[in-house]
């Protein structure tokens, strides 16, 4: 039996463009009521219209930067101030440095690891505890095929991700009978401007967003008796 999403409230982190866009957008058009994060506020602005035309969920857009805690917070207690609870999270908020490990600087190193694993480490933190007042939850975390597959020049993303993926997977042991189930998705090369800077390159044969966001609704209305913990999503005919 496929569950039903109508007035859950959800956190989508990185909401404001590619990946969390579409997700933000496919959970409006469910009905659900959806708070968005980002770093910049004139990226949010922009995608506010976006995602208020998809549906008939409500929409919230909130400037935190996940790897600051009380930001983290900040934007997590609003939510829960504005539509009276929170019942799915999305972490999505993430960024990649590209360059061999000679040559990053110990700053570079810590965005990307601060960003794509400890800051799910404090959205889940913080969203624990209001989840299991609603009696479950679901927990999604968008991971990708990096953290299975390293190459060259990507030791940080690479070491981000596997560490997600690991998280993950402990999580969802820990907070399993609470009723909140946890999954991540882990995607290929995706049509969007997060690694080329142009989301129109390769989008004959890339994954796209949309597709992204597909996954992430099946997953949360799939019935509760049983959990897809781990989706690996690739383009079906990549580049020879």
């Amino acid at each position: 039996m496929m569950q039903s999403l109508h007035g859950k409230v959800a956190v989508v982190t990185g909401g404001s463009r590619g990946i969390g866009l579409a997700i933000a957008r496919a959970l409006v058009a469910d009905a659900v009521q959806v708070a968005v994060t980002g770093r910049s506020a004139s990226h949010l602005s922009a995608a506010r219209p976006k995602i208020e035309g998809s549906g008939p969920g409500a929409v919230e857009t909130l400037q935190a930067d996940v790897r600051r805690y009380d930001e983290v917070q900040r934007a997590i207690d609003a939510t829960v101030a504005r539509f009276g609870g929170l019942d799915i999270l999305i972490n999505n908020a993430g960024v990649g440095i590209f360059t061999d490990v000679a040559t990053m600087t110990p700053e570079q190193w810590a965005e990307v690891v601060d960003t794509n694993l400890t800051g799910v480490f404090h959205t889940c933190r913080v969203a624990i505890p209001h989840m299991r007042r609603r009696g479950g939850g679901f927990i999604i975390n968008i991971s990708s095929l990096a953290g299975k597959n390293p190459f060259a020049d990507g030791a940080a993303y690479c070491a981000s991700k596997s560490g997600l993926n690991a998280f993950s997977e402990a999580l969802m042991q820990e907070v399993r009978y609470d009723n909140i189930r946890v999954s991540y998705v882990m995607p290929g090369s995706v049509a969007t401007a997060f690694s080329s800077g142009d989301e129109n390159k390769g989008a004959d044969w890339k994954i796209a967003p949309e597709e992204v966001a597909e996954v992430v609704v099946n997953l949360l209305r799939h019935n509760p008796r049983s959990l897809p913990s781990r989706v690996e999503l690739r383009p079906s005919k990549p580049r020879k």
